[in-house]
């Protein structure tokens, strides 16, 4: 009996419910599968996001700023909605449902996104000068397309890097060893289908039809989900254990009923009833939240036997869940800044480019595919990091590499470093502007100039993603890791968002009647390096914030004997 338990998951389960056998299910084989996927829900949405600018000002005829504004918003809601995934998947439908569920409407809305490309019905006429924008109907139509990818996205995001990592057995020192070099391996992957977006669907969007390059999307997008359907006997799957959400409200209800009540100096005395071996270490941190376990009277309900009423009283290890969860949000909060500068490199600089002298030779580099510096720079610093750094620094500090917050304040630095570069980049190119006239359509200066701000903040989102996704994973309680990793991505929501609200701000402060400030409507009139010169401001200030956060945050440390289970099980 004990050597068949021993082939067996603690806590996972295959297709079937039963204890999900080790031979048989997970692993590295599972664990691509689901990786195929998410490879190619990034070719899909990079591939609409970093070119979409150029449609809807060279098709749709819309000012700079508004088709800035709608990408940016785009982005946004499709990371806001992985909260709304997160929550779905811990309560409902599991992580394996809610992947194939939103693949499939992701699916949808590139079909539907292709079609209203295709149609002349469907857009306005094409024209050189005083050109109409887009109607209510045709916006309409588009907005329908691509917030239903929105939509597709976030609920599959936020469930994908949970979904692997469930293929590993954090128990078994062998599987655990694979499941950090994971994470590496999840971006690296992913920054493939964003090198392919940024390279062959730009190329065929600007040089065939936009209409097909949206159309390998949905094809791949379909065939990736027959994929991840066919390891559906192989996968590893955890039992949900309800909404996080509401144990998290649970907990601030019990606290605030009880927040005139002392705590015992005895935590012993506090109320708990999880197992030994799934406790959690008690920490004096948020302190008041510890009143949610405070035995009183009416606590318990006859009708409910020996059970507490949940609302007034929770065990210290729930209260303790919810203490990892505050603990993330400083360092949640100070990660928002890298992904508003993210944004520029999708449109502005995009838009920058398409000003520029682009050509080798006799061919001409799309403008939207000028990202794959910033793309490739990914894949050369995870490959250096991967095969140089972390053997380094595992031999000489006996770490394998930097840890979550470490790789998160590079990330910050590298941004920071990106965007002064940027402004420089933009000054020159306007003095250029200036010499010749704002008019020209192609400007006399190589659009090469702009490498070193895709280096940068390529290098930038290297560290920072991988770090982000590592702390907010490993950082949060079992039962909430989907919700952590929505989290995670709402970052990259909000820091859209604020890239939207920015530009608003800044056309509003520094517009004038002409349409011109720092984001004039013609980038050649704007003064787009002082916008630059804001945002490397903003994110130095930013970043001394968030020294001091993570100096603040102290990670949760296991309870003895759940660590002794650990190495009794890995051996």
């Amino acid at each position: 009996m004990e050597g068949k338990m021993s082939w067996t998951v603690a806590d996972a389960i295959d297709y079937k419910g039963f204890p999900a056998d080790r031979s048989k299910t997970g692993g590295w084989v599972t664990a691509a599968l689901i990786l195929g996927i998410e490879i190619c829900e990034r070719l899909s949405t990079m591939g609409i996001a970093v070119n979409l600018v150029t449609y809807l000002g060279g098709t749709i005829h819309l000012p700079s700023a508004s088709s800035a504004n709608i990408v940016t918003d785009f982005m946004g809601t499709s990371f806001l909605l992985c909260l709304l995934g997160g929550f779905l998947a811990d309560s409902f439908l599991g992580r394996y449902k809610t992947i194939a569920i939103f693949a499939a409407i992701q699916t949808l809305g590139t079909c539907m996104l292709a079609i209203s490309t295709k149609l002349p019905q469907l857009r306005p006429p094409p024209c050189h000068t005083n050109c109409k924008e887009a109607n209510g109907f045709q916006m309409g139509i588009l907005y329908m397309a691509l917030y239903l990818i929105a939509l597709g996205t976030g609920g599959l995001k936020s469930s994908v890097s949970g979904f692997g990592t469930d293929q590993f057995d954090e128990k078994d020192e062998k599987e655990k060893a694979q499941m950090a070099y994971f994470f590496n391996r999840f971006f690296f992957f992913i920054s493939t289908g964003s090198l392919m977006a940024v390279t062959v669907l730009v190329y065929i969007q600007d040089e065939v039809d936009r209409s097909w390059a949206y159309g390998i999307c949905s094809v791949s997008m379909f065939i990736a989900i027959l994929v991840f359907l066919s390891g559906t006997k192989r996968y590893r799957y955890k039992k949900s254990l309800g909404s996080p959400i509401v144990h998290i409200f649970q907990v601030i209800v019990a606290a605030t009923r009880k927040r005139k009540m002392e705590l015992p100096y005895n935590v012993d005395s506090l109320y708990e009833d999880s197992p030994e071996a799934s406790r959690i270490h008690h920490t004096v941190q948020f302190r008041f939240l510890d009143k949610a376990a405070i035995i009183g009277e009416g606590d318990f309900e006859s009708n409910m036997g020996s059970t507490p009423n949940p609302w007034k009283l929770c065990s210290l290890t729930r209260v303790e869940e919810v203490k990892m969860m505050g603990r993330l949000l400083p360092v949640w909060a100070t990660t928002i800044i890298f992904w508003t500068i993210y944004a520029q490199m999708i449109t502005f600089s995009v838009e920058q480019a398409s000003t520029m002298e682009r050509s080798i030779g006799d061919f001409k580099i799309p403008a939207g595919s000028l990202t794959v510096f910033f793309v490739a720079t990914i894949l050369i610093t995870l490959a250096v990091y991967d095969r140089l750094i972390m053997p380094f620094w595992k031999k000489w500090k006996g770490k394998p590499g930097f840890t979550n917050l470490q790789r998160i304040s590079i990330g910050l630095i590298f941004s920071t470093v990106g965007m002064a570069a940027a402004a420089l980049a933009e000054r020159k190119r306007l003095s250029v502007a200036r010499a010749v006239g704002g008019t020209t359509a192609t400007l006399p200066i190589s659009v090469f100039l702009l490498i070193p701000q895709f280096f940068l903040v390529g290098a930038g989102e290297a560290f920072i993603y991988t770090g982000q996704l590592d702390f907010f994973i490993t950082q949060s309680p079992k039962g909430m890791k989907t919700m952590s990793t929505g989290l995670f991505l709402t970052t990259l929501s909000l820091g859209f968002f604020v890239s939207s609200f920015l530009v608003s701000v800044v056309k509003r402060v520094t517009g004038s009647n002409d349409g011109q400030g720092w984001l004039g409507d013609n980038i050649n009139y704007g003064r787009l390096d002082c916008f630059y010169g804001l945002l490397a401001i903003l994110s130095l200030v930013n970043f001394v914030i968030y020294l001091i956060f993570a100096v603040w945050f102290k990670p949760q440390k296991p309870k003895p004997a759940l660590q002794m289970e650990t190495v009794v099980n890995g051996c």
